[in-house]
């Protein structure tokens, strides 16, 4: 594409993200994501623990959530994980405390269905709720906290060939360690970017190719590499965890809950703005 359209499609994601009221929407999913956080990281520790063992499993998570928050925020994390790992007591509760799990894990991805809806403008008698829409949503959105289980496994198992190879050939070549790393960076960055891909083409309520959430993908896995270092930078110097006290660690996790928020929704923008003007949704005069 040349540079005049590139730069007519980022102005029109700019626009969207103004008209659509990205910020707010972003809040929004991100205060529902605050207390789906917990039971969605236990039922996807829970799915790939299947294959490696909840200790793999889980130690894979608090790697992952310390490389992104800094150790104040994956410890708040790991705290709210382990409140929810207490057994209820009596085959009642423990069935009760089951649904409120699923109901509590899958809230974040039907509010994010809305924005994604929202930002799609899906029209309103689509997105009626009843107790048959209500099923379906929660139905997908369990679908893709497996989804997230199953990338969990393959980063854990990706993690493990490149490690095993990087140990066999590091004693014939030597300086195999760097390689290793790039590696496993590579490998996350492959996987944060099926994540967005999925995301953009399963949840909203509209016919979306693959052709048309690929670039949105990689610019949000970009958007969201780069921009965790800035976050984390922004976090460790303006000292906001020791500025709130008690709930210092909370309002870090909120940070990032929302920043991720906003990454996410910038490339559903993006992609949206692409299958309009180059994809699947081009208008015949466009």
């Amino acid at each position: 594409m040349p540079i005049k359209a590139w730069w007519g499609l980022f102005k029109q994601v700019a626009n969207a993200w103004l008209d659509d009221y990205v910020p707010s929407m972003g809040a929004a999913l991100a205060y529902y994501t605050m207390f789906s956080l917990a039971p969605l990281l236990l039922i996807v520790v829970s799915v790939a623990g299947l294959v490696f063992g909840e200790e793999a499993a889980r130690g894979e998570i608090q790697a992952q959530l310390r490389d992104l928050m800094g150790d104040v925020g994956a410890g708040a994390v790991q705290g709210l994980l382990a409140s929810v790992r207490e057994p209820a007591e009596g085959l009642t509760a423990t069935a009760v405390g089951l649904v409120l799990l699923v109901v509590g894990a899958t809230t974040v991805f039907a509010e994010l269905q809305d924005a994604l809806d929202r930002i799609w403008g899906v029209p309103g008698r689509l997105r009626k709720s009843g107790w048959l829409t209500l099923v379906r949503a929660r139905l997908m959105a369990f679908g893709m906290i497996l989804a997230l289980g199953f990338l969990l496994i393959v980063s854990l198992v990706t993690s493990a060939m490149i490690a095993a190879m990087g140990r066999s050939l590091d004693p014939v070549f030597g300086g195999w360690q760097g390689v290793v790393e790039a590696g496993n960076a590579i490998g996350g960055f492959l996987l944060v970017a099926i994540m967005f891909g999925l995301i953009y083409k399963v949840m909203p309520r509209q016919r979306v190719l693959v052709s048309d959430v690929w670039l949105g993908a990689l610019i949000a896995t970009l958007l969201f590499t780069g921009g965790k270092f800035l976050i984390g930078a922004y976090i460790g110097r303006s000292g906001v965890a020791s500025g709130f006290g008690a709930a210092g660690s909370l309002v870090v996790v909120l940070l990032w809950v929302y920043f991720s928020a906003q990454i996410l929704l910038v490339g559903a923008e993006f992609t949206c703005a692409y299958a309009r003007t180059f994809g699947s949704h081009k208008m015949p005069n466009a």
